[in-house]
C-alpha cells in the first residue's frame, strides 16, 4: 500500500516501498545502492533498481541511464587513516546534460522533498556528467 503525500511545488510523493528499501540499506546493509525514478503516472518516486552489498561502484554507475535523470543513494564504505571501517550514505541527483528539459525540471523540483524523506543521508552530490560523481569524489567528501 502506498500513501501519497502531495507537495504544492512538485506533486511528487515517495512510495512507502522506496522508504522501506532505503531503511534496508541504512540499517541492515542489504543494498549497496538504490536507483530511484519518478513515475509520472503515479506521481511518486519509486525504486528502479537495487544493488547487492558485493556490487562495485562501477556496477552502480552503469545502472544510471546516460540520457535521463535519476536519484540514487550509495552506501560508501571506506577505511580512515586510523584504520577504522566507516560508511557514509551519499544522495546523488543524476541529471545528465543530454536529458529532456521536462525531466530535468521534474527531478529538480522534486529533489529537496524526496531527499528530506530519506533520513540518514551524509552527503549530496549533484552530477550532470559522470566525472562529477567518480569514486574519487566520494572518497574526498567522506574524509
Amino acid at each position: 500500500m502506498s500513501i501519497r503525500m502531495s507537495n504544492a511545488s512538485s506533486g511528487m510523493g515517495i512510495s512507502d516501498h522506496s522508504k522501506d528499501i532505503f531503511m534496508e540499506l541504512k540499517r541492515k546493509k542489504v543494498h549497496r545502492y538504490i536507483v530511484f525514478k519518478i513515475d509520472e503516472k503515479k506521481k511518486e518516486v519509486i525504486v528502479e533498481k537495487t544493488g547487492g552489498p558485493a556490487e562495485s561502484y562501477d556496477d552502480f554507475t552503469d545502472s544510471l541511464p546516460e540520457n535521463d535523470c535519476r536519484y540514487a543513494v550509495y552506501d560508501f564504505d571506506y577505511v580512515t587513516s586510523e584504520n577504522c571501517q566507516k560508511s557514509k550514505i551519499f544522495f546523488i541527483a543524476w541529471s545528465p546534460s543530454v536529458s529532456r528539459i521536462r525531466s530535468k525540471m521534474l527531478y529538480a523540483t522534486s529533489k529537496d522533498r524526496f531527499r528530506r524523506e530519506l533520513d540518514g543521508i551524509h552527503y549530496e552530490i549533484q552530477a550532470t556528467e559522470p566525472d562529477e560523481m567518480e569514486l574519487e569524489v566520494l572518497r574526498e567528501r567522506a574524509h
